[in-house]
């Protein structure tokens, strides 16, 4: 039987150079065995995700995802709930600012045709993949990033010029413009070794040693262990924090007295104290993802993805 393979990209991501290397990316999948075809995303709300959902429910056994780190999250979150017989191998083409997922998975980031050509070499690896359920009753997925408090605007708060021209500084910039003004949440986090209730800057809830570009924030990550690794940045005084993503360049901060970190299956996340009625949002892979309360599952090994 033909195998098949649907390439999902974005028209518009990473200066626009999707769509003239489309034809070459599907010679290649041809190469690689599949009877290939392409889906240009649209606009529309979920677009790439739906895609992605269709694609699968159809048969294809194989669903490429190129764009940048949205659109991946996109198409892992149209598959990611399938039951197990239903769930297409995945294949990621990098073609955005960050890349954070390509980094991590060792895909070309600077040459659209040479990540598709990872797909020849044929070496696959089964990745966990986040789930958040909130107290909406929405449920969303992530394979790199959850991210809450005023420290995560970082993630989102830097455009994506500023990104492309600076860089790692574009973040130690906005960083050190946002400090002065930064807020504190209260919360109760249970995970396994353990609850913390008290004051917090930044919640990180990481799959890969990729954020935002900074490849030692999480420097013990593995991407099919079945864990999350999780960073607690406690309340300090601006100076203190600046020095602390100083030392998050190296790796250095982990054994820092103002952070928390371990690692966890699930952690479960809530607002106490004077911010319990606050409507805080939670960053999944660099885009809003929802509002708590929030509770996250580590899907072990959910989805095979080539890898370089």
């Amino acid at each position: 039987m033909t195998k098949r393979a649907r390439l999902i990209y974005n028209p518009v991501s990473g200066h626009q150079q999707m769509p003239k290397n489309v034809s070459d990316i599907l010679d290649i999948l041809e190469q690689a065995g599949y009877e290939a075809s392409a889906f240009r995303t649209t606009p529309a709300p979920l677009s790439a995700q739906n895609e992605a959902t269709r694609a699968a429910k159809d048969g294809f056994s194989l669903v490429v995802a190129a764009g940048g780190d949205g659109t991946i999250n996109e198409v892992v979150s149209g598959i990611a709930f399938l039951p197990k017989e239903e769930r297409p191998r995945m294949a990621i083409i990098p073609a955005g600012t960050t890349n954070d997922y390509a980094r991590a998975l060792k895909i070309p980031r600077d040459d659209v045709v040479a990540a598709a050509k990872v797909i020849l070499k044929d070496k696959v690896q089964k990745m966990d993949v986040g789930r958040a359920d909130f107290g909406d009753g929405s449920q969303k997925y992530f394979v790199n990033i959850a991210a809450a408090g005023s420290l995560a605007e970082l993630t989102y708060g830097v455009s994506s010029d500023v990104k492309s021209a600076l860089g790692y500084a574009a973040y130690l910039i906005k960083g050190a413009e946002m400090l002065p003004n930064l807020s504190e949440c209260e919360m109760r986090l249970t995970f396994d070794k353990g609850v913390y209730e008290g004051k917090l800057s930044l919640l990180l809830l990481g799959m890969t040693n990729s954020i935002g570009g900074f490849e030692k924030i999480m420097p013990n990550a593995e991407l099919s262990d079945g864990l999350f690794q999780l960073i607690v940045v406690k309340p300090s005084d601006p100076g203190n924090l600046l020095r602390l993503m100083a030392l998050a360049l190296n790796g250095k901060h982990v054994d820092d007295p103002n952070i928390i970190y371990t690692k966890t299956t699930s952690l479960k996340a809530e607002l106490i104290g004077h911010n319990r009625d606050d409507k805080l949002s939670v960053n999944l892979d660099g885009e809003e993802g929802g509002i708590f309360p929030v509770t996250f599952e580590n899907l072990r090994e959910r989805i095979e993805f080539y890898v370089g």
